[in-house]
């Protein structure tokens, strides 16, 4: 049901799990588990490109998800006002024709505030091939930094830190990739103390393989896609690599996120191994839960 650019993985409140790429369209989201359907699909602008989904509950209980718009340079909201399951109302959160993309998302549940990355694909990597972002409550869309090519992003449980990815090409090959860690406000949006959390030519040598989607669970781990790798790595708090998570079906894996009924479900996606035209879900079951599940169970 899902094509080969599927991406944005993201769970609800109720632990149902989404993606993009709904039935190989890029303007769709659909559930991917545990029925799969179509979520929301934008009929209005004809090029849309929805990369990324995050889930929220704000400060009046209402559902409501973030679907990154890489085509536009914006962030779509659809709430479920009437508190039904029915997502009827949608809207443009933030947009600015300077956002990259946004390639993905992450979000401070607390505040409601939405933090963007996007890339620049070049053969000889330069500042400014990546991008990073933040949208307040009201939607103003504010620049926080430029880098080399940006992807993964994601926000601790306790929302003191924010994680961004960073990669380099040159002469058409990945040279590096790494992790930041900031110290984040995320009321105001600010980060400081920049410093690099994880550098994966000198934790394990693999440098060339991209990092992807981001995710921590409830514990403060770091979940982190690994294209092209068939494999998730967990991190601890600390930076130290924990295990290496192998996929059955996806060698180059996009993005995860923990889902299902007590949000204890790991769940991965990509473009099949056995037949890239179309999207692939693994799913392996963890002890702990999502810190997405978690901020939602208000």
């Amino acid at each position: 049901m899902f094509g080969a650019l599927i991406e944005g993985a993201a769970v609800d409140r109720q632990g149902d799990f989404y993606a993009v790429n709904y039935k190989d369209d890029k303007a769709a989201v659909g559930r991917a588990f545990v029925q799969q359907k179509l979520f929301f699909e934008d009929l209005e602008q004809p090029d849309t490109w929805f990369n990324a989904v995050r889930f929220n509950v704000d400060k009046n209980g209402v559902q409501e998800a973030y679907l990154g718009d890489v085509t536009n340079h914006r962030v779509v909201r659809v709430r479920d006002p009437g508190g039904k399951g029915k997502f009827v109302h949608s809207e443009v959160f933030c947009q600015n024709p300077g956002i990259l993309q946004p390639n993905d998302l992450a979000i401070a549940h607390s505040t409601g505030r939405v933090f963007l990355s996007g890339m620049r694909f070049t053969a000889n990597s330069v500042i400014g091939d990546g991008d990073l972002w933040t949208c307040g409550a009201m939607g103003t869309a504010s620049r926080l930094g430029s880098f080399y090519r940006t992807n993964g992003i994601e926000v601790s449980p306790d929302e003191k830190t924010l994680y961004l990815s960073e990669a380099i090409n040159q002469g058409g090959n990945v040279v590096s990739n790494v992790i930041h860690a900031y110290d984040l406000d995320a009321q105001a949006g600010t980060i400081r103390n920049g410093r690099i959390f994880v550098d994966f030519a000198h934790l394990d040598n693999s440098a060339s393989n991209d990092v992807d989607g981001m995710r921590t669970d409830s514990t403060g781990n770091l979940y982190v896609s690994r294209w092209g790798a068939g494999k998730i790595a967990k991190i601890s708090p600390a930076g130290a690599l924990l295990a290496y998570v192998k996929l059955a079906t996806i060698e180059k894996v996009t993005n995860l996120e923990f889902a299902g009924p007590n949000g204890r479900d790991l769940y991965a996606v990509g473009a099949c191994t056995e037949d890239p035209a179309k999207g692939c879900v693994d799913r392996y079951s963890s002890s702990v839960q999502g810190r997405a599940f978690c901020a939602q169970q208000v």
